[in-house]
């Protein structure tokens, strides 16, 4: 992707990417965004449950959400997707940090009709979160899709930005008695905890036990 002078990174510009592969595999490591939208003149943040295919991210919600009634109308929009890698610890309190993979995408959202695409749309979504578990479930009712909105979003312009490493601290300080490093934040599944009201000899499925292949 072309960085525009919208999506191009100003601040620490070294840190910044515009090629799909990086923008997409940050995407696809993580489930939840962040959309920025301006609601009766007054500006709104949410997050909700993404899914990306393609050059495109579905969201979706209850058809009275106010944030998707925007949305329809078709106003540019700002996404972002965040993913903390770790604290980084300085010398300094200055050059505390973190380490972090983040993209920001600006879009025009579009309310999706067409029957096929919307059910597409809600497996992708569900996909992102937990793979494969809409093949194990109740898929949803006509009353079920009724009460539901789906709005796509192509990706016109968008840009990541990571930071990496240690702590970059100033040259007088490096001679200072103070610990300095990095502390590691994962991403990590606990074991899954059956619902109460689940009947006996139910197993726990494929899609989670994947999960924890790794």
């Amino acid at each position: 992707m072309k960085p525009t002078d919208k999506i191009k990174v100003k601040r620490a510009s070294k840190r910044g990417f515009y090629d799909k592969e990086t923008v997409y595999k940050i995407l696809d490591n993580n489930f939840i965004c962040q959309i920025a939208f301006v609601h009766k003149e007054y500006p709104v943040i949410i997050p909700t449950i993404y899914g990306r295919e393609n050059d495109c991210i579905y969201i979706h919600g209850a058809t009275v959400s106010r944030m998707l009634v925007e949305l329809e109308k078709g106003f540019t929009i700002s996404i972002n997707v965040t993913q903390t890698d770790g604290i980084v610890m300085a010398r300094s309190a200055f050059h505390h940090s973190l380490n972090y993979q983040s993209v920001t995408i600006f879009g025009k959202a579009e309310l999706v009709t067409n029957e096929i695409e919307r059910n597409n749309a809600l497996k992708i979504i569900s996909d992102q979160v937990i793979p494969d578990r809409w093949e194990e479930v109740r898929l949803p009712n006509e009353k079920e899709l009724k009460a539901t909105k789906i709005i796509k979003i192509p990706i016109t312009e968008a840009s990541a930005k990571i930071r990496k490493g240690p702590p970059v601290d100033d040259k007088p300080d490096y001679d200072l008695p103070i610990w300095a490093g990095v502390i590691p934040i994962k991403k990590m599944f606990e074991q899954p905890i059956s619902d109460p009201d689940l009947k006996e000899g139910i197993p726990i499925p494929d899609s989670v036990n994947k999960l924890f292949k790794d």
